[in-house]
């Protein structure tokens, strides 16, 4: 059937319904353990915790949640150029249930040496990173190719692909959020463990729907099935990263500092070396260079977004704990619960907005992506004003009401609407046809970057109070340097529009 004759999942291609269901296992999985990451090494040890200072847990979130946007480069270009994307989604599912249940069984009591769990935690936290590298962009790209570049629904159907990511998002925390707070840790991992390994299954079970999409290159074009061999790469490739990471892991402190100083420098100015490598030769004509000087652009204020959105498991995760009124009577709110508010908001708003962008392209209306792109940046620092304004209530030891956060959330939600799920279309549309999960793994990249900044706001902001002998709230900083970059990108949007060459 034609792209855009097929409707059969709410006016869509049925195997969105496939690819929907997925990404909502996958993310139940990640935002489950994310939730818990900062609240678990935080903890002490007699909770079960690594009794991790404040600073040093934001670092760790901020390094873990970077590279998961990071590593997509290499699950990106290894689609494009040998595997197809079907086959790095289970190297990815796979290999990310194995982190999962890694960070189960280092979070157990089982009288290992805290050294040792340690180093069980992070070898489970680096297999998710690089398990995330080879899922996250192909599974993105799979969504694009259902449809034509220029079918109005595409904007659409990755907002309703986002409502997955959320439904995951949202019964994450209320379940491996009160497992790991108030049972025991290491359920909390198992939980998200468990969902993995159903989105892995369901995405496997529901495979026909997608027709010959994301199969290996240069197969023939009526298969729709992965052959023997294919599921032999994906076994070697599983088992290849896991040992991999544990070599790192139980290996790297054995290498002199020097040593591993070079080795970084290698293997990054390597990576950038082959990526670059890439582009130039899979673009071929002036507008096809022009549309990848869009995306980088925008990908530069992707990181401004991300470096205040990603707040909600650091700054806001610890302020939930310990600046709000949790109390329902006798009952105490996980702290962890918080995380699924932008979740609700999502579901809820997220079909308004894709009937949203529909009728206003019907009337000529539809903003164009840049401009989508600077409303997101202004909801976001407008969020941070009210965040700012709480946290000074907050400072004068009052525990504030969870309205406070619920609005803030309910306006970074409105931000991430207008940005996150029409950036994941935008790069599809605008990639040259060889570059497409090159250049998610671009765009996963600056939201790498921006997480990792996200988990040094707190830190800079506390340098800056001590250079300029005031104090800075990170609340109010963030709000001033997101309104900056909202402003730029307005007025560079036109512009940008006319580089867009034609696609919407």
């Amino acid at each position: 059937m034609a792209k855009n004759k097929d409707r059969a999942f709410f006016g869509h291609p049925v195997g969105l319904s496939t690819l929907f269901a997925t990404e909502m296992w996958e993310r139940f999985s990640y935002y489950g353990m994310r939730a818990l990451l900062v609240l678990f090494l935080t903890a002490t040890f007699a909770n079960g915790g690594f009794e991790m200072a404040e600073l040093d847990a934001f670092t760790v979130y901020g390094i873990f949640t970077g590279l998961v946007y990071l590593t997509p480069l290499i699950g990106g270009v290894l689609a494009d150029k040998f595997l197809g994307q079907r086959k790095t989604i289970y190297i990815g599912g796979i290999t990310m249930a194995i982190g999962q249940f890694l960070l189960s069984y280092s979070s157990t009591p089982t009288g290992l040496d805290v050294e040792l769990r340690q180093q069980l935690f992070y070898a489970g936290l680096g297999v998710l990173i690089f398990g995330n590298g080879f899922f996250k962009p192909n599974i993105s790209t799979m969504v694009g190719e259902l449809y034509d570049n220029n079918d109005p629904r595409k904007d659409s159907g990755f907002t309703i692909f986002y409502m997955g990511i959320n439904i995951g998002a949202f019964f994450s925390p209320l379940v491996a959020g009160k497992l790991g707070e108030q049972v025991a840790w290491h359920y909390g991992f198992l939980a998200a463990a468990i969902g993995m390994l159903v989105g892995t299954i369901w995405f496997f079970v529901r495979s026909h729907t997608l027709g010959n999409i994301g199969m290996p290159p240069r197969v023939k074009e009526f298969r729709n099935r992965l052959a023997l061999l294919d599921w032999g790469h994906i076994l070697i490739f599983t088992v290849a990263l896991v040992g991999i990471i544990f070599a790192f892991i139980f290996g790297w402190d054995a290498v002199h500092e020097s040593a591993q100083t070079w080795v970084m420098r290698i293997v990054g100015f390597g990576a950038l070396a082959y990526l670059l490598t890439s582009v130039i030769r899979g673009t071929e004509t002036k507008d096809e260079w022009s549309r990848i000087l869009v995306i980088i652009v925008l990908a530069i204020f992707n990181i401004f977004f991300w470096a205040g959105f990603e707040q909600a498991g650091t700054t806001f995760n610890v302020f939930a704990r310990d600046n709000t009124q949790r109390m329902l009577g006798s009952w105490e709110i996980p702290a962890s619960w918080f995380q699924g508010v932008n979740a609700i908001f999502i579901v809820g708003f997220a079909p308004l907005f894709s009937i949203l962008w529909m009728k206003l392209n019907k009337k000529g209306l539809n903003p164009n992506t840049p401009m989508k792109f600077g409303w997101g940046l202004t909801l976001l620092s407008l969020g941070f004003v009210i965040m700012a304004l709480g946290n000074t209530i907050a400072e004068t030891g009052t525990l504030i009401s969870p309205l406070w956060l619920i609005m803030v959330y309910m306006l970074h939600t409105f931000g991430e609407l207008c940005l996150s799920p029409i950036g994941l279309s935008m790069v599809t549309k605008l990639s040259p046809p060889k570059l497409v999960s090159t250049m998610m793994g671009v765009w996963m990249g600056s939201m790498a970057a921006g997480n990792f900044f996200a988990s040094q706001m707190k830190a800079i902001s506390i340098n800056i109070e001590q250079s300029m002998g005031r104090d800075i709230s990170v609340f109010w900083m963030i709000a001033v340097q997101t309104a900056i970059a909202a402003a730029i990108l307005m007025l560079l949007s036109p512009w940008l529009k006319k580089m867009m060459k034609g696609i919407k």
